[in-house]
């Protein structure tokens, strides 16, 4: 297999999974608004509810906000303060980039290591959640996310650092 062949892999394989990516979150937005929506016809039309409802929305608000900012981790399009990056040009703008993709991979880590710590912890409980099932299992989404965006950023100091020390192109 060819050098070029392997990198079209790999990038219909990035597509694929930024496709599923998508896929999954559109989908729990969707169950999101028509529960949203059913809970509040139910109880103003019928005076009831289902009992399960308002707990997995909190649990799909979790879900839905965690896999956006992985999605917008995906295309470097999270919220960023970058006042100082913007008057910066080349070797400078790719170093100050570079660390704060190192900070940012940094945070991510520690954030992924301690919901890890936690998810194991309500499964020792067996903290129950909706319809019996029990907590941890709605709670893997924050390490496999923080896990991610870890990922996706020490990737993208990786990519700022070698434009840093990539040789100067010659005139």
């Amino acid at each position: 297999m060819s050098p070029d062949s392997r990198v079209s892999l790999l990038l219909r394989c990035q597509v694929a999974i930024h496709r599923v990516e998508d896929f999954v979150l559109a989908l729990l937005l969707t169950v999101m608004i028509l529960l949203a929506s059913a809970q509040i016809f139910l109880r103003n039309f019928f005076d009831s509810s289902f009992s399960w409802g308002d707990p997995l929305l909190r649990i799909l608000v979790l879900w839905v906000g965690l896999l956006g900012a992985l999605a917008a981790s995906r295309g470097n399009r999270q919220i960023t303060v970058d006042v100082l990056t913007r008057l910066m040009q080349g070797r400078a703008k790719s170093a100050s980039r570079a660390v704060a993709s190192v900070f940012t991979a940094a945070v991510c880590g520690l954030l992924a290591y301690h919901a890890g710590r936690f998810v194991a912890m309500e499964y020792q409980q067996g903290t129950p959640a909706v319809a019996g099932f029990p907590a941890w299992l709605f709670e893997l989404v924050m390490p496999f996310a923080f896990g991610l965006i870890c990922v996706r950023f020490a990737l993208q100091a990786a990519t700022h650092l070698h434009a840093v020390w990539r040789p100067e192109p010659a005139e």
